[in-house]
């Protein structure tokens, strides 16, 4: 019997938050419809983050409002804080997530904060996920590398993750922000983070910058992780990492999965026309 692996969709967030084309909301939905057709379980559709930063993602409460929801899907929305968490809710996302960073330098270019400063800000987010019955999703960034302090150690990752468990995250995801880390030191990181969370509660969140994602996947499955973040197209990048491309690309992905012999649930020929859209998307529409 096939093993099972999950490839949890994060394009119509994470893929297009960087696009200097300003997407139209008919679009996103197009895609999000899309990829609910192919078979996938959670899917990554907004954020709920201030349109002076992310210009791109402003739209998330039309994006929402006007996909399809099929049964059995969860749609995420990223919420940095109260304000954002209680604009998902009121958009009907399924669950929210929560960012920190491993590496100070990142924080404070991403959030404007210094971890410590993040990690507080999240306890009134999670309270009022939890008051509404909204599963929280954690992220970590700069697991291994980080574009401001360099190599990230082992155990400053495992204290955000061991904070997130703390909060209640059902799962924490890993982030390869700028796609530096090599399968060494990825399996460094996860022999300390599985001291602080089981393999089965983390996610892999690996950009392709450097071509080493998939070998950082088998990594990764080697200790016990079976649930990925991926993007249709390979795209992505975070505005604040510079150099960073884009996600590791879910075709890819699903390709290496299935030739290791684990079942993921998902249509290929689906993620594929999904995947032709969003870069339709990506080359202007």
């Amino acid at each position: 019997m096939s093993q099972r692996a999950e490839i949890f969709e994060v394009s119509p967030r994470d893929g297009l938050q960087n696009e200097a084309r300003m997407i139209p909301a008919a679009e996103k939905i197009a895609l999000v419809d899309a990829l609910s057709a192919a078979g996938f379980r959670r899917i990554e559709v907004a954020s709920f983050v201030s349109p002076k930063w992310v210009p791109q993602m402003a739209d998330g409460a039309d994006v929402l409002a006007g996909i399809r929801r099929a049964p059995g899907v969860r749609y995420a929305a990223l919420t940095p804080n109260l304000r954002g968490c209680e604009g998902a809710r009121a958009a009907q996302a399924d669950e929210v997530a929560i960012f920190a960073s491993a590496s100070e330098g990142f924080s404070k270019a991403n959030l404007n904060a210094t971890i410590a400063e993040s990690l507080a800000r999240f306890g009134p987010v999670v309270d009022a996920a939890k008051a509404d019955g909204m599963p929280v999703r954690g992220y970590v960034s700069c697991v291994t590398d980080c574009p401001f302090d360099g190599a990230v150690a082992p155990s400053d990752v495992a204290r955000v993750v061991a904070a997130l468990r703390e909060f209640g995250c059902y799962e924490v995801s890993l982030g390869d922000t700028i796609g530096r880390g090599t399968p060494d030191a990825v399996d460094a990181m996860l022999a300390i983070v599985t001291g602080e969370m089981e393999a089965a509660q983390l996610a892999g969140h690996f950009h392709d910058t450097s071509g080493r994602a998939l070998e950082n996947v088998d990594v990764a499955l080697a200790r016990g992780v079976r649930v990925f973040d991926a993007a249709v197209g390979g795209l992505g990048g975070c505005p604040y990492a510079p150099g960073a491309s884009g996600n590791v690309a879910t075709e890819a992905l699903l390709a290496h999965l299935t030739a290791a012999g684990y079942e993921t649930g998902l249509d290929a020929g689906a993620v594929a026309a999904a995947g032709m859209m969003a870069k339709g998307m990506r080359d202007g529409g």
